[in-house]
C-alpha cells in the first residue's frame, strides 16, 4: 500500500525561527540530539546512554571502582530516581552497566560499567570528539563555548527561582 503525503507537506517549511525562546531550544535540542545519536550509533550507544555511561564512568564507575550511588547520579544529572532506573534498564540488560549493593549500606544502590560498557564508552568518546570538533568548525570559533556557557546557565541551580521571582 503506497504511502499518503498530504498536500501541505510540501509547502510547509521544516524550519522557521522563532522568538519563543523555550521552542527554539527545543528544536535546537531535536536537531543536536539526531546528530549525536546518528553519529553515537557505531558505539551502540544512544546521546542519552553516552551521557548516562560518562557520569557514571566521570563518577568512579569503571569495572574495578565503586561507582556513583543511583542518588549521586541522579543528582549530576539533574533527573528523578525513577527517571535514572528507567534508563538504566537497557544498560543494565544489554551487559554495560551493573547496579550493585553498596557494601557497607546495603540500602544504597550502585551504578558500575562492565568491561564491555567501558569499551563502548571509550568508543563512544572518541565518536562524540569527532562530532564536537566538526560543529564547532560549523557554528566557528568561540561559539561552542558561547552556547553551553547560555546553556549551563540557564541548567544552573537557581535559574528557575530568578525567572519566577516577582518584581520588587
Amino acid at each position: 500500500m503506497a504511502k499518503i503525503t498530504p498536500a501541505d507537506v510540501e509547502s510547509t517549511e521544516a524550519y522557521d525561527p522563532l522568538t519563543c525562546t523555550h521552542t527554539a531550544l527545543r528544536v535546537a535540542s531535536r536537531q543536536l540530539t539526531q546528530l549525536y545519536d546518528d553519529a553515537l550509533a557505531a558505539s551502540g550507544l544512544t546521546s542519552g546512554q553516552a551521557l548516562l555511561v560518562a557520569r557514571i564512568d566521570e563518577l568512579g564507575g569503571a569495572p574495578s571502582g565503586t561507582g556513583p550511588s543511583l542518588q549521586a547520579l541522579a543528582k549530576r544529572l539533574s533527573i528523578q530516581i525513577s527517571a535514572l532506573t528507567h534508563a538504566l534498564r537497557p544498560l543494565v540488560r544489554d551487559g554495560l552497566v551493573e547496579v550493585v549493593v553498596d557494601a557497607n549500606d546495603r540500602r544504597v544502590k550502585r551504578a558500575v560499567l562492565t568491561e564491555q560498557g567501558l569499551k563502548q564508552t571509550r568508543q563512544m568518546y572518541v565518536l562524540w570528539q569527532e562530532l564536537n570538533e566538526r560543529i564547532d568548525a560549523v557554528l566557528g570559533e568561540g561559539t561552542t563555548e558561547q552556547l553551553r556557557g547560555l546553556a549551563n546557565l540557564v541548567a544552573a541551580p537557581g535559574f528557575a527561582q530568578k525567572v519566577l521571582a516577582r518584581p520588587e
